[in-house]
């Protein structure tokens, strides 16, 4: 995927019956991954920052994986065939030609944020770099709208496969808790745009710093 697609939940749309899960996880299941992926140790922090965490968080949820990822371990990003893949597999361990694909190591926060250490790939001009320029414009317009950006969080996008949707789900629980915890609700994403970092500084993530 290329692009942030975000559908808000019609009303009552979580009261519909269900046919069943898809991705085979039952209900005792469910509650444990929901339990598990509760955000711990949300703080307040500068808006940039927010920003930084919800675009490299996006980033990294907008790719192809299937496994659930664990606080601190490492994940590697690579832009193969066209769409994002997450992977256990560092690019060490790849051949010359997956090396070249390679974004970044993505590291998942305890707060459900995820950083990214950038690729020496991102600095040349290249297929790996074009679509995190792509992804990043997307974002962009994104915010443009006077919704407010507790309103454009994915708390539930259906389409997401299982483990990408419940991580987005966790993620729109700590950004919206991080937005509650330093007075910034009912702020238009047309404001929160106007303090958008550049694309070098997003991928720092954390590392953000309102200066």
């Amino acid at each position: 995927m290329g692009s942030i697609e975000h559908r808000r939940p019609r009303q009552g749309a979580l009261a519909a019956k269900s046919d069943g899960n898809p991705d085979g996880k039952g209900a005792n299941g469910f509650m444990l991954d929901w339990y598990q992926s509760a955000p711990r140790g949300v703080v307040a922090k500068p808006q940039r920052q927010v920003l930084a965490e919800f675009f490299t968080s996006m980033l990294v949820l907008s790719a192809t994986f299937k496994y659930k990822p664990v606080v601190g371990v490492p994940n590697y990003l690579y832009w193969i065939n066209d769409e994002w893949n997450l992977s256990l597999i560092a690019p060490d361990e790849w051949s010359e030609e997956r090396r070249e694909k390679f974004a970044g190591t993505c590291t998942l926060q305890a707060d459900r944020t995820w950083t990214i250490a950038p690729s020496e790939n991102l600095a040349e001009c290249n297929a790996v770099s074009d679509a995190v320029r792509r992804f990043y414009e997307a974002f962009n317009q994104m915010l443009n709208t006077d919704l407010t950006l507790e309103e454009i969080l994915p708390f539930c996008v259906w389409q997401m496969p299982y483990y990408q949707r419940l991580n987005a789900n966790a993620l729109s629980r700590s950004i919206r808790s991080a937005i509650i915890l330093g007075d910034q609700t009912s702020i238009s994403c047309r404001d929160w745009q106007l303090l958008l970092p550049g694309l070098d500084q997003m991928l720092l993530g954390s590392d953000i710093r309102n200066y």
